[in-house]
């Protein structure tokens, strides 16, 4: 895959920066000519990744979320959210469908609307030292 173009942000994890994070990597990839459901997958697969670092990650104090977004000319588009929060102990327990670490009004579902939403997903994680989320989506967009 030849990339095209690369985007990478760096902001605290602050819940005001998930729609922030959600509009700059989906306009990023805009470029791609996707459709309107296409930049919905994009826009959600963000937002749960990004809130799973404020959430989950950090916890109740605020660390940096980093993310790379990559453009390719085959029409796939690659989001790395990553963290150096507390890190995942069990990360397929973790994808299963309403496991939460942290209970309340959590639903469970991030990595499953994440994996859902993309074509291809990976977790890597490490406790104490952080996770990786990569998400790769195929773009057919308006015109391929």
């Amino acid at each position: 895959m030849k990339k095209i173009n690369e985007l990478k942000m760096v902001f605290d994890s602050r819940s005001v920066n998930e729609s922030f994070s959600r509009v700059a990597v989906s306009a990023f990839s805009s470029q791609l000519d996707m459709t309107v459901e296409e930049l919905g997958d994009i826009k959600t697969v963000v937002s749960e990744a990004v809130t799973n670092c404020i959430v989950h990650a950090y916890k109740n104090t605020i660390g940096k979320i980093y993310i790379t977004c990559s453009v390719f000319e085959e029409g796939i588009v690659r989001i790395t959210v990553r963290d150096r929060g507390c890190g995942i102990e069990d990360v397929e327990k973790a994808r299963e469908p309403l496991y939460t670490s942290v209970g309340g009004d959590r639903s469970g579902l991030g990595f499953s609307v994440m994996e859902s939403f993309s074509d291809k997903l990976r977790v890597r994680s490490k406790v104490g030292v952080g996770t990786t989320v990569t998400i790769e989506k195929r773009i057919c967009g308006k015109t391929k």
